[in-house]
């Protein structure tokens, strides 16, 4: 059974959206651990929980965390690294789930700055992309790093020969700031075989690459716009079905169970979010909008993490990147 700590309180929709994805969730092969506030757990019959009297609201400095420890957050986080649970899920502040993790989790050997890495649609089924949202502002040595967990994450979800790609404005190795153009360097330097070079924003989801690696800044938007732009393709295509003739509907009808799996495909609550890479504990992070759909997927993402040993297997395959001479 999979232990799962869950963030009551993390998310625009908390408590009450995450309270129903929790409900969602329940299952005899999951128990999960609710953490809020008292009001907050009134209506949570059939959970355990932990009562606590502080939360974290979502415009808080990413620092707080470290400071409030009877948070919603530092207490899911605690209970993670006293392996009183196998994972935890919030859906709150990224920057204080990242600083809260780091501090509390520690980070995994040979990391040095943890980043959200989020399997994002693709033609080619998935690609990573890291960091999508926890660091807006890095260095080139940075980037390095999230290519080397991205390309880890990878081959722990099942790529043999990870392909990277750096985010930048053109595919020119001569484009983009300073940083890029040294990230250029030392992910060639580093990744001689599965360095494809820059990849543009549509280039994404395309399955060009299987690792796309950016700074958080540019990450987080580019995964914004791909959300936002699904919402705009499933939303257009029910409009226009509702306008169309008879025919038309008597196709569309037809088509029902491929519509179905397309909506399933491009909707974002159904990858529920990413996971909090470089620390030492498997830490979910949802969006912060989610709904009550969005939060059981987040969950079983955790569960599926957790099966799959996540943790266990990316510590080793960064320890083989880094060491054994895979990424040279």
């Amino acid at each position: 059974m999979v232990r799962v700590a869950l963030d009551l309180m993390g998310g625009d929709k908390a408590p009450t959206e995450i309270l129903e994805g929790a409900k969602l969730s329940s299952s005899k092969d999951v128990k999960i651990l609710l953490i809020g506030t008292k009001q907050a757990l009134t209506e949570a019959d059939g959970f355990d929980k932990v009562e606590v009297d502080d939360f974290l609201p979502m415009d808080v400095k990413p620092t707080e965390v470290l400071r409030r420890k009877n948070s919603s957050m530092y207490v899911g986080l605690k209970l993670l690294n006293e392996r009183a649970v196998d994972v935890f899920v919030s859906a709150g502040n990224t920057g204080a789930l990242l600083a809260g993790s780091t501090f509390v989790l520690g980070r995994i050997e040979g990391v040095e700055r943890p980043a959200l890495g989020v399997p994002v649609p693709s033609i080619g089924g998935f690609t990573i992309l890291i960091d999508a949202g926890a660091n807006a502002h890095v260095r080139a040595e940075h980037l390095l790093d999230f290519a080397v967990m991205g390309f880890s994450y990878a081959k722990v979800l099942g790529r043999v020969k990870p392909r990277i790609g750096l985010l930048n404005v053109g595919e020119e190795e001569t484009k983009g700031d300073e940083t890029t153009r040294q990230a250029y360097i030392l992910l060639k330097e580093n990744f001689p075989d599965s360095f494809v070079g820059n990849v543009e924003g549509h280039d994404i989801n395309t399955g060009k690459v299987d690792v796309v690696v950016s700074d958080g800044f540019s990450g987080n938007v580019a995964m914004k716009t791909m959300e936002g732009t699904a919402k705009m393709i499933l939303q257009t295509l029910k409009d226009k079905v509702n306008e169309a003739g008879l025919l038309q509907k008597i196709g569309a009808l037809l088509m029902k169970k491929v519509f179905a799996e397309l909506k399933k495909t491009l909707d974002p609550r159904t990858y529920g979010g990413g996971l909090v890479l470089g620390v030492n504990g498997l830490v979910v992070k949802a969006h912060g909008s989610s709904d009550r759909f969005a939060i059981s997927n987040a969950i079983r993402i955790a569960c599926e993490g957790v099966k799959m040993g996540m943790i266990e297997g990316l510590r080793g395959e960064i320890q083989r990147v880094r060491d054994s001479g895979a990424h040279r």
